[in-house]
């Protein structure tokens, strides 16, 4: 079985309030992007990757006009994709939706939430993710109240008999939006990190309770952060990534990512690929992962990140390297594993 994740930049922009895909000569939401290209570019790098389940991060809009399930399964049936059923779980108001894309004919998959719900005051214990965490992320003894903007999507799966869990990740940029100086830079980095750490000690006390209780979990998605990805970490101690991992916990608590653990490597992977206007050039990074439970980790096969000027298979391939490019900013991890 592969299964995958992919943040697709602004997926949304690509559907109409119907569903139905805008094949025109408008821009897309991608800099300088057509939106038939992009769309043809998705089209060849779903059909190349074959996946039989796709993470879609960025995911079309979910509100009272637009559906994101008919938006994913429209493009998959022009496409012809074998991963053609998507779900979703709680929506967002931000038009990036958390998604998988699946093929009906492998998977059995049902949205299955955990946790209890909060009012305003929030939970201190693994609350429901469209809940309110409440932790005290700048130990001046006052906890804040820590939301989601993109709820995770919780997943009960079923394939060939074997049930196992999946959580899709979107976790909170640390990039200092709307700063207009270098204070500003540099206070909202310390604030965005800081909450970023907090949804990422949610997640782990969501998973710490699946990993206890034995069940097969995969966690998978755009987590924003890597070890040793920027100077703020120095800060904190961890990153946000290894805090999800369980990096100081027995090893029946951890997961396992490959990647992760290359970061502090002179030649780093990276998933994500972002263009500075300022400087005219590109900026790496490590942003996305598929993680799986001790117990899932002697079944996985492969991981691989799609990345066509790091994978020799890619570039050789001149319509999927292009592809890629044109796509998205970020790149597809694959993950193939017997289940």
């Amino acid at each position: 079985m592969r299964l995958a994740t992919y943040n697709v930049e602004w997926f949304n922009a690509l559907f109409d309030d119907s569903g139905a895909l805008i094949n025109d000569r408008g821009w897309s939401g991608r800099r300088n992007v057509r939106r038939r290209d992009q769309i043809a570019a998705l089209g060849i790098v779903f059909t190349a990757l074959d996946a039989d389940a796709v993470m879609v991060i960025e995911a079309p809009d979910e509100n009272g006009r637009r559906s994101c399930v008919a938006a994913l399964e429209e493009f998959a049936r022009v496409h012809d994709l074998r991963a053609r059923r998507a779900i979703i779980g709680f929506g967002n108001d931000t038009q990036q939706e958390i998604a998988l894309l699946y093929d009906p004919d492998v998977l059995d998959v049902r949205h299955d939430p955990r946790g209890d719900p909060t009012g305003k005051k929030g939970s201190v214990d693994a609350p429901r993710f469209d809940g309110v965490f409440r932790w005290d992320i700048d130990v001046d003894t006052a906890p804040e109240l820590i939301r989601f903007s993109k709820p995770p999507l919780e997943l009960e799966a079923e394939a060939s008999g074997r049930r196992f869990r999946m959580i899709g990740v979107h976790a909170k940029s640390k990039a200092p939006h709307g700063a207009s100086n270098a204070d500003q830079a540099i206070r909202l980095s310390i604030q965005n990190r800081r909450k970023q750490l907090a949804q990422c000690i949610w997640l782990r006390q969501r998973i710490e309770s699946h990993l206890r209780a034995g069940d097969p979990l995969i966690v998978l998605g755009d987590f924003n952060d890597g070890p040793g990805l920027d100077e703020y970490e120095k800060l904190f101690g961890l990153s946000g990534v290894e805090i999800v991992m369980g990096h100081a916990d027995e090893a029946a608590l951890r997961l396992f990512d490959p990647h992760a653990l290359q970061v502090r490597l002179a030649a780093q992977p990276s998933t994500a690929r972002f263009y500075i206007a300022p400087e005219d050039r590109y900026l790496s990074a490590l942003l996305d992962y598929i993680m799986v439970s001790p117990d899932l980790r002697s079944k996985a096969r492969r991981w691989r990140i799609w990345h066509p000027f790091d994978d020799p298979a890619l570039y050789r391939v001149p319509e999927l390297r292009e592809a890629l490019l044109v796509a998205s900013d970020h790149f597809p991890v694959s993950l193939d594993i017997d289940l």
